[in-house]
């Protein structure tokens, strides 16, 4: 079975999480919108998908600092940036389509959905592209930009080295002033998706590292751009750049998907160029890992949908056991409550977290196009806000549909030629890469709901009350209000505990706290969908929508009592009872 987008259900999520009503106009019309994401569906059925598994049994090869990418690779990537998609929704000015991110989104759903190690690559390039954008010099932006837009030259992102993981404070790479306004790059990254491959003509790596003198900490790192072949001022292509990959990981899953051990300055030293301000590296490149944070949780979403469709698909064809013992024959395995438990929840959960993803990135489209500058700072804290919810619930929703889309398919599942097995051996980096979800947790709770002395999140929880309010009552929605009230009384008890010097205790329950948050809020969203819904579609998303509230909405009040009540362990008693 290959992979078909669900279009119509993508684009009410638009509608009802991603406010893509607000955004249309003249150009950007709904027709249109659905015509993008129809050939989008497409292209990603009829290309993408099919060597998907070619990939993960063939993945790229490493000899003499080269990568080779799996067969059908490079000229798969060719046909799609020559068809347009990597311009989606870079400015006009550098020779993109400008339209709303929440469009790019759900177009990266469908790249990822088709395959994951395929979708991750341009994901980082677009990455590449914002912090170009607000951090470089206009001489620098002028001779990139164009062609990593037009996707001719991809971007990569190098944080992570052997010693320094999420904790970038201990970075050792350092860069050397030459006095041309050149830098020369020595040290060594890991873990760099893509960081090597023979898909584009050239590579745009940014790269984190220390000066001469610079402070200790993450307050002492610089960002530089160091290209694969170095840029002559006419945009040709020139010597090679001291920079080669050495390494090639083998992984769980992503087997499509080069990630490299890449060494800067093996000789002479690789050439960089800065951008931002020395020693402030570390807040430009957060402008590239928000978005890609982004970008990472709708890569939970595809995955999951994937997941769920095959699935679907073998529990409508697997004939076991019979769920009305007056037939003889074995009913297809569809039939039977516990496999219909397991697949709606799968369903319910990606539509949660569709919803979750589109709304984060509706906030940053009204961030970036609002009309005044009060309307932008508050949405720009919206987005601050929903995205560590939208990266960890998303990615976690992979993980768990993925694998009970192997609980679904039995014994079955566990073999690899159902291909089910590969969806969730892809699934589990998301989770991990691009901030761990402890990390998005701890972000949430000491930073992101502490916003304007908590404000930001009153207002989001305020909104959730309104739309309880909206909801005819012929709709059973009771779980959701239970569970609403739950996530402001839980909300309230964090800052308190902030506030009160309780961090050690409100660090312990960050990551149920984020799951509540997102639970009740995955159900708001589904809860918009089924209020939107007309016609055929309504009876369906209004199931789903109560499905979702009975069985996963109903646990939150549960977690809000876990969370007043805390861990119940200090930290000293933690590593006591750890051993």
């Amino acid at each position: 079975m290959t992979y078909a987008a669900p279009v119509t259900e993508m684009l009410a999520t638009l509608r009802a999480s991603g406010d893509l009503d607000g955004l249309l106009d003249e150009t950007l019309t709904l027709d249109l919108v659905e015509t993008i994401l129809s050939e989008a569906a497409r292209f990603a059925a009829e290309e993408i998908a099919p060597l998907n598994a070619v990939a993960d049994r063939n993945g790229p090869r490493l000899a003499q600092g080269a990568v080779t990418t799996s067969p059908g690779w490079k000229a798969l990537y060719t046909d799609w940036r020559t068809s347009g998609w990597n311009a989606l929704s870079a400015p006009a000015a550098w020779g993109g389509q400008q339209l709303p991110g929440t469009v790019q989104a759900a177009c990266r759903e469908i790249w990822n959905a088709a395959s994951m190690s395929f979708g991750i690559g341009p994901t980082l390039t677009e990455g590449a592209i914002e912090a170009l954008i607000h951090h470089a010099p206009e001489a620098l932006r002028a001779l990139y930009l164009p062609r990593l837009v037009s996707g001719e030259w991809m971007g990569t992102m190098n944080l992570t080295e052997p010693q320094s993981g999420s904790d970038l404070s201990g970075i050792r790479t350092r860069a050397e002033a030459v006095g041309d306004g050149t830098y020369r790059i020595f040290g060594q990254k890991i873990f760099i998706t893509y960081g090597e491959h023979d898909l584009a003509e050239n590579i745009v790596h940014l790269v984190l590292a220390r000066l001469p003198g610079a402070p200790e900490g993450t307050r002492g790192i610089s960002l530089f751009l160091v290209p694969k072949f170095l840029v002559n001022p006419d945009g040709s292509l020139d010597a090679r750049n001291d920079v080669l990959c050495v390494g090639l990981e083998h992984k769980l899953g992503l087997h499509g998907s080069p990630t490299c051990t890449m060494a800067f300055g093996e000789q002479e030293g690789a050439i960089g160029y800065l951008i931002g301000e020395e020693n402030r590296g570390l807040n430009c490149m957060f402008t590239m890992m928000n978005n890609t944070r982004l970008a990472v949780g709708i890569q939970g979403v595809g995955v999951a949908e994937r997941a769920y469709q095959k699935a679907r698909a073998f529990a409508s064809e697997r004939r076991q056991g019979r769920a009305d013992p007056a037939v003889k024959e074995p009913s297809p395995i569809l039939a039977h409550p516990d496999v219909q438990r397991m697949l709606l929840t799968m369903k319910a959960q990606t539509a949660a977290a569709r919803g979750i993803c589109y709304r984060a990135a509706a906030a940053i489209d009204r961030s970036e196009q609002a009309g005044s500058e009060d309307e932008r700072r508050q949405a720009l804290a919206i987005a601050s806000l929903l995205t560590p919810i939208a990266k960890a619930f998303a990615t976690d929703t992979g993980v768990d549909v993925a694998s009970l889309g192997i609980q679904v398919h039995g014994g079955m599942g566990f073999i690899e030629e159902t291909g089910a097995a590969r969806f969730y051996r892809d699934a589990r980096i998301a989770p991990i890469y691009e901030g761990t979800n402890g990390i998005q947790a701890i972000d949430l709770v000491t930073r992101k709901i502490g916003q304007e002395d908590g404000v930001v999140v009153a207002a989001l929880i305020a909104g959730m009350q309104a739309e309880l309010a909206a909801t005819p009552e012929e709709i059973d929605k009771r779980h959701l209000v239970e569970a609403v009230e739950a996530l402001g009384v839980a909300t309230r008890h964090l800052l308190d505990g902030l506030t009160g010097g309780r961090r050690d205790a409100v660090l312990a329950v960050a990551t149920p706290y984020l799951r509540l948050f997102a639970l009740t809020l995955g159900g708001i969203e589904l809860l918009r969908l089924a209020n939107l819904a007309d016609g055929d579609a309504a009876p369906a998303r209004r199931l789903l929508s109560r499905f979702f509230n009975a069985t996963l909405a109903a646990t939150v009040p549960g977690l809000g009592r876990s969370i007043l009540d805390g861990n119940g362990l200090t930290p000293s008693e933690a590593e006591i009872a750890l051993g």
